[in-house]
């Protein structure tokens, strides 16, 4: 026993001794503030710490603006903004490019030869892509161009015609491939986000170019595995990127001291002796740590269980929970919804999440727990919100962990907190609803209704995507049945009408809803607002009512442009007529989801009315599922609202299909 505390002792001081010699790189902190830009999290880092991230930003000591810059390829690229990620991660850089910026403003022909430049990839990054980008095709003039309807050209006075289409556009690849094409050269340039192109490239290319990038496979695994405390990626000598704890990669370092100083047989003798005994008292640690989780569990105690798995998700501890959310400050309310009140809290490891707190008072809540666990740990979209956890169901407070989604809900972007004028143009406003019907078409698929579609459940981040959210009162929809008969349930204004009389939920109860999310996305009013007229107070009658006086500009957000953009005045009116589709009294009038998600791509993509919707048309999307069942053409739906209608002593008039079937300008 002599002999080992000596050898400690001897062990240790030549450690500290070298460490003061030799210097150590201190470990990587969970973020770094950078001047104006604030914070950011891995894999960016500062120039100072290039060993704690894939991509380094310098001047962060400096807080003036745009004093901060990206180096790439010798030159500097000054960051403008940084996008986080909803969990712990910065995945987003927003860098000018100097010299596109000066051919842009001068309208010099320079920009439509000028390449953009990538970091270099490093193996803590998976990749790189530039969002929002335009594809150029520059072709000699007395070339004979035919493109698709969306593209346009421009005759400029450089030597050459520029062809273009929409950002990030499907046509692309078949456009490059066109025999008319195949001659020019291109180039993508990105395009400011929500702003129409138009026949002027100059109008809406722009010099900041936001560079989306992604940690590798490896990384992205060791810092969301919740098994390994302040997991951090690093690159070993063959340039590998390998997974460390703080303190595996400390003790790793300390030894490689001790061995390269050549201490002798003695020191390593006695850091064998030392590490058995260590071994020996973890190994009895954790036997008892096993017990007195087993012991806690049965006794319904909230003890830590972070290693523990349920349902495919980690269990998180109560006291874990209660420190993240700084003891459920009201402070931290994100919201309040019908089953519980949300949080924001931030873990240990420097995660941002989203907890839940279901109420007490709710004798179901076992059951939505249940539910939303169940059906989140089966569904993987990106369109959804994701589930990281939750406490043991025997905890004292059922709490679920969900992804921190930065930016707010559609509600409060629309006539919330967060309602700004002009903020959310129509080109945003039309994504959310794509990519809203998106995600309830992928739920259908998988036989899930919703049941609660609407604004307050749909989030956005910082890029204006959508994640929906609340499953709480989703029901798995059995195979080869018509409907499943269950007292209605949902938030009123949103309620499919047909299930609140017959008790009877079938998909198209969804499609209600949603229906609801787009009269509200055209006209930013509540679903329900009680200051309205008494025939008013529902959304979907006072579009019914706006639109039998032929008065739908009544209805539209004036910030939308709906009586000054002829383009914007034309997609709002299809939209309404979907919209009021979506809401028919009798479900079989109504479109299906993925009907529905055609149409509005459609609308959204194209320069003329949808003439027909294809089945399994959203291919992208739902390529691997059945055909869903009542999907009807673009065509037939109108017939039969309008055949029904015109029986209707609360019919629509001639004024709405006039109105929405006639574009009233061409692109």
């Amino acid at each position: 026993m002599v002999l080992i505390y000596v050898l400690r002792f001897f062990l240790v001081s030549h450690l500290l001794l070298n460490w003061g010699v030799n210097g150590d790189r201190e470990e990587c902190p969970d973020s770094f503030d950078c001047g104006s830009l604030g914070s950011f999290h891995f894999p960016l880092t500062t120039a100072e710490r290039p060993d704690c991230g894939a991509l380094a930003i310098h001047g962060c000591d400096d807080h003036k603006q745009q004093s901060q810059y990206l180096l790439i390829g010798g030159e500097k690229f000054p960051v403008t903004r940084i996008g986080k990620k909803s969990l712990f991660t910065s995945n987003l850089v927003y860098v000018i490019d100097n010299h596109l910026s000066q051919y842009l403003e001068s309208g010099s022909c320079n920009a439509f030869t000028h390449n953009i430049t990538l970091p270099s990839v490093s193996p803590l990054i998976g990749f790189f892509t530039i969002s929002n980008n335009v594809t150029l095709f520059k072709c000699k003039s007395n070339l004979n161009v035919s493109t698709p309807q969306t593209y346009f050209k421009n005759s400029t006075s450089c030597d050459y015609d520029i062809v273009f289409g929409p950002p990030n556009s499907d046509d692309d690849a078949s456009v490059s491939t066109h025999p008319s094409i195949a001659g020019c050269s291109s180039v993508e340039l990105p395009a400011v986000y929500g702003l129409p192109i138009s026949a002027n490239p100059f109008a809406f290319l722009t010099a900041e170019i936001p560079i989306h990038f992604n940690p590798s496979v490896k990384c992205a695994q060791c810092r969301h595995d919740t098994r390994v405390p302040h997991g951090q990626c690093f690159l070993d000598r063959e340039g590998k990127p390998y997974c460390a704890t703080r303190k595996d990669k400390k003790g790793t370092r300390m030894l490689a001291l001790a061995l390269g100083l050549g201490l002798g047989p003695w020191i390593i003798f006695g850091l064998i002796l030392i590490l058995k005994n260590h071994k020996r008292k973890q190994s009895t640690a954790h036997v008892q740590l096993q017990s007195t989780m087993a012991s806690a569990d049965s006794s319904h105690s909230p003890d830590v269980q972070t290693d523990r798995i349920f349902f495919g998700v980690p269990i998180y501890s109560y006291k874990e929970l209660q420190e993240a959310t700084n003891n459920f400050d009201n402070t931290r309310k994100l919201g309040d919804g019908g089953f519980g009140t949300v949080y924001y809290g931030k873990l240990e490891d420097g995660r941002e999440v989203a907890v839940k707190h279901l109420f007490d008072h709710n004798y179901r809540r076992v059951e939505q727990f249940m539910n939303e666990i169940e059906i989140l740990t089966r569904m993987r979209h990106r369109n959804l919100v994701s589930l990281y956890g939750c406490t043991s169901r025997h905890s004292r407070e059922l709490l679920l962990v969900y992804e921190y989604i930065p930016n707010g809900t559609v509600a409060s972007h629309l006539h919330g907190t967060l309602a700004r004028a002009g903020l959310l143009t129509w080109p945003i406003r039309m994504q959310i609803a794509i990519d809203t019907a998106t995600a309830l078409a992928f739920l259908h698929i998988s036989d899930i209704i919703h049941r609660d579609v609407k604004t307050n459940n749909i989030l956005l981040d910082i890029d204006f995507s959508v994640k929906v959210a609340d499953f709480g009162l989703s029901r798995l929809f059995p195979n080869n049945v018509t409907h499943v008969s269950t007292a209605p349930q949902g938030s009123p204004g949103y309620l499919d009408p047909e299930y609140f009389q017959c008790y009877q939920l079938t998909a198209k109860s969804d499609v209600y809803s949603f229906g609801v999310v787009l009269m509200e996305l055209i006209s930013s009013m509540p679903a329900v607002d009680h200051t309205r007229e008494r025939d008013e107070i529902s959304l979907a009658n006072l579009a019914a009512k706006k639109i039998q006086k032929g008065a739908l500009s009544e209805l539209v957000d004036p910030s939308l442009g709906f009586d000054t953009n002829q383009e914007v005045k034309r997609k709002i009116t299809m939209v309404a007529e979907l919209a009021f589709q979506c809401v028919q009294v009798d479900k079989e009038l109504r479109p299906s989801m993925d009907g529905v998600v055609n149409a509005l791509k459609k609308i959204g993509s194209a320069n003329s009315e949808p003439e027909h919707v294809e089945k399994g048309d959203d291919s992208a999307v739902i390529s691997h599922s059945e055909e869903l069942n009542g999907s009807q053409d673009w065509n037939q739906v109108r017939f039969l609202v309008r055949e029904k209608l015109r029986s209707s002593p609360n019919s629509l008039t001639e004024k709405w299909s006039s109105e929405s079937t006639t574009p009233n300008a061409s692109a």
